[in-house]
């Protein structure tokens, strides 16, 4: 049985409230869980105290216990300072621009740059 601590949806339509848990990686979602080891509410500020609400200790044995966070879950325990908090991860190449756009960059700068060297050149000859 592998375990996750993952975060479990609760609240009203349109306002999301989730309930941290340690659940068997096959059940579902909302549905059966271990055991509820905190909370976490996105509508409140970032520094409001009861955004993320964690049992430290309970939480530290599950993870010595095999229990894996996932990436949403870990990075909720890093900001709540349980675990280390997680790089982010480098963006794929997709965030790039495609070639053709790419190459007209190229050029706009090698024009740039050409202008430039002329308008220093014509200020060095004066």
């Amino acid at each position: 049985m592998s375990l996750r601590i993952r975060l479990a949806r609760g609240g009203a339509k349109k306002k999301p409230f989730y309930r941290i848990v340690v659940a068997d990686s096959r059940a579902p979602r909302d549905g059966r869980f271990i055991e509820k080891i905190g909370t976490y509410d996105p509508r409140l500020p970032a520094d409001h105290p009861d955004r993320i609400r964690v049992q430290d200790e309970v939480t530290r044995q599950w993870i010595a216990k095999g229990a894996v966070p996932s990436d949403r879950v870990e990075r909720i325990l890093g900001l709540a300072g349980v675990v280390k908090t997680p790089a982010i991860p480098a963006q794929t190449k997709k965030n790039q621009p495609r070639a053709k756009a790419q190459e007209r960059l190229r050029m706009a700068e090698e024009r740039a740059k050409a202008a430039a060297e002329a308008a220093a050149a014509e200020a060095a000859s004066e």
